[in-house]
């Protein structure tokens, strides 16, 4: 069952192999992008395997949720997800073959005996670690019909280094690897082989992951070198192995630093997928100073070789500041149709997506966004925020209902006509402009903040804004 891609053929194959416990976590998503990336630059292709062997944990919904968060950050896939559950036989075929040819074997050790071992080891002040006491015994010398795990023989003497295509040279000693679970009491596969096996026959040329993996590179390759030796065409993977992503005060990125999913940033924060995408693929990788990149430019530029070694630190700041530059790029209908549904009550679509020019300048998420067009469906009477209302004393209000009258002999609703006519209204009065705007922009958004008071008027056009001015110089009589 040999895979027909990979180094055989040439062809870069990489792909990303995620859990179904949860959530697209940002560092999941992030190895799926730089997977993604490499095997786009290079013009190879990128799998997707879905490692859902822990059947207690994994469920519909969470592979739901992580094919939902992959397609928001528009990374395809070059062929169907394979399941690693549906797979379970072929593994136990491999454990077969590694035990038919020594390079496996039984061992009938007690649950009793490996915990007497590990209690010696620690008395001892030693690693933990198996001490392959069934590695050269006869199965024959246990009792009829006795359970056994099935481990692998990994090599004892000498040492095994990895030119890891990121971390550089690492060297483990062979003696600080023991033999490990390939196949449990109950038949099963262990993530080890599974992972190998998958690998290999998915064709995968190049294991791009998290550095947390790394030690079990050192696991994995003996199965490789074990199953070349027995067959042929078991090609070791190139290994990528990148840092992980700090929260701000270093320590590994988890919940207490705030949103970790990728539907989170989406649902939640407001993020744009293009910003997300963007700042990912500069955690922990650079191409000179370019902060910006479109999707082409990033194929065009990553490597592995500008994917640095240290940890990387999620700023949410820098993201949202980045967020906003996509989000003044972005087209209005489609801001207006992501945030509408964010808006509550009915809302004019239309309205809205002329709006988007004037709202989306300052704003550096979807949340701010709807919070900066609310005015522009609110009904009368307006509610009002503590400081909009403090704007509308007396005096204010006395000045509203002149620019009511004003505002309402003009013929043309336009920002030039509009500014127009409040300046001369400033001047009459010997107050700058200001001291209008304020409490035009109280009655008219029950807010002390908005888009520019002229474009306020014309979005709201002549009948609502006149009436949202009457509604506050009136309450002065």
């Amino acid at each position: 069952m040999a895979s027909e891609t990979g180094l055989a053929t040439g062809q870069i194959v990489t792909r990303f192999a995620p859990s179904p416990t949860g959530f697209l976590h940002i560092g999941g998503a992030r190895t799926a992008l730089f997977n993604w990336l490499y095997a786009r630059h290079h013009g190879g292709k990128v799998l997707l395997r879905i490692e859902d062997t822990d059947l207690k944990r994994s469920t519909t919904e969470a592979i739901d949720a992580i094919l939902d968060g992959l397609n928001w950050l528009g990374l395809d896939f070059d062929e169907a997800p394979v399941f690693q559950s549906e797979r379970g036989s072929r593994h136990v075929e491999v454990a077969e073959r590694l035990l038919e040819h020594g390079h496996a074997y039984k061992c009938f050790a007690t649950q009793e005996e490996l915990e007497e071992m590990r209690a010696a080891q620690r008395a001892a002040r030693q690693p933990i670690r198996y001490d392959g006491r069934w590695r050269h015994r006869d199965p024959s010398e246990a009792p009829p019909r006795a359970p056994f795990v099935v481990r692998l023989k990994t090599p004892i003497d000498g040492e095994t280094t990895i030119a890891d295509r990121v971390q550089g040279d690492v060297t483990v000693r062979n003696e600080e690897l023991d033999d490990y679970i390939i196949l449990r009491a109950d038949g099963t596969p262990t993530y080890m082989l599974a992972v190998v096996v998958d690998d290999h026959d998915m064709g995968v040329t190049h294991v791009i992951r998290g550095d947390d993996h790394l030690n079990n590179a050192f696991r994995q390759l003996p199965i490789y070198r074990a199953m070349q030796a027995i067959e042929g065409g078991w090609d070791e993977p190139v290994y990528a192995h990148i840092p992980l992503i700090h929260g701000q005060d270093g320590a590994k990125l988890s919940k207490r630093h705030g949103a970790t999913g990728v539907d989170a940033y989406r649902d939640e924060l407001g993020i744009l997928p293009e910003a997300l995408f963007n700042y990912l693929l500069r955690l922990g990788w650079g191409h000179g100073d370019q902060e910006v990149f479109t999707r082409d430019q990033a194929v065009a530029a990553f490597d592995l070789d500008a994917v640095g070694k240290s940890p990387s630190r999620f700023d949410l700041k820098k993201l949202e500041h980045l967020n906003g530059h996509y989000i003044r790029e972005a087209d209005d209908a489609r801001l207006a149709s992501l945030i509408a549904p964010r808006i509550p009550g009915e809302v004019d679509l239309a309205l809205l997506t002329r709006a988007m020019p004037v709202l989306k300048v300052r704003a550096s998420n979807l949340n701010e966004l709807v919070e900066s067009a609310s005015f522009l469906f609110a009904t009368r009477p307006l509610a009002m925020s503590e400081k909009a209302a403090a704007l509308l004393d007396d005096g204010s209000r006395r000045l509203l209902a002149v620019i009511s009258s004003r505002l309402a002999a003009q013929k043309h609703w336009t920002i030039e006509a509009l500014e127009a006519t409040t300046k001369a209204i400033a001047a009459e009065f010997e107050l700058g402009l200001g001291k209008l705007a304020q409490p035009m922009r109280a009655a008219l958004t029950g807010s002390t903040t908005s888009p520019g008071i002229f474009d306020v008027l014309v979005l709201l056009g002549r009948e609502e804004a006149l009436a949202r001015i009457d509604a506050q110089a009136v309450a002065a009589d």
